[in-house]
């Protein structure tokens, strides 16, 4: 499972013309599944994301998470995460689960991230979706399930 965290001053998703969610100041956060991704990445990246620090203290250190700050999360579900570049230049995506399994696991995704009482607005799986994002300094985070046996 592989997401990047973006603090935002907003952000919205629009499909087919029509807006479906927004957020104001908070964490735009691409959500990509790869095959072998298991429900214990699910909440792990949960907790992970929503206790990211990456929003500054006075001192402009970054020491508060999207958490501590009561900000929201626009989620979105993004499967070219999980794209490999290693051979020839189109991407492959032979590692990234299934439509019909991810749809579930970005679901379960997004309950996860409620369950910490934080504002989540959404993408719509499988759609085409025009992102407006109003990045915030910017910062942008990568993690990735992988990385929890480090």
């Amino acid at each position: 499972m592989k997401l990047v965290a973006l603090r935002v001053k907003q952000g919205s998703i629009y499909v087919a013309g029509e807006k479906v969610s927004s957020i104001s100041k908070g964490m735009a956060l691409f959500v990509g599944f790869e095959s072998g991704d298991c429900k214990d990445d699910i909440t792990l990246m949960a907790q992970r994301a929503v206790n990211l620090r990456i929003f500054e203290n006075q001192e402009g250190k970054l020491d508060y998470s999207v958490k501590d700050k009561e900000l929201s999360i626009l989620c979105i579900p993004n499967f070219t995460l999980c794209a490999s570049t290693d051979k020839g230049r189109r991407p492959s995506f032979e590692e990234s689960m299934p439509y019909s399994e991810a749809e579930g696991f970005f679901d379960e995704f997004v309950l996860a991230l409620k369950a910490y009482g934080i504002d989540v607005q959404e993408g719509v799986f499988g759609a085409y979706m025009d992102i407006n994002l109003d990045l915030d300094g910017p910062v942008n985070i990568i993690i990735e399930s992988k990385e929890q046996d480090s």
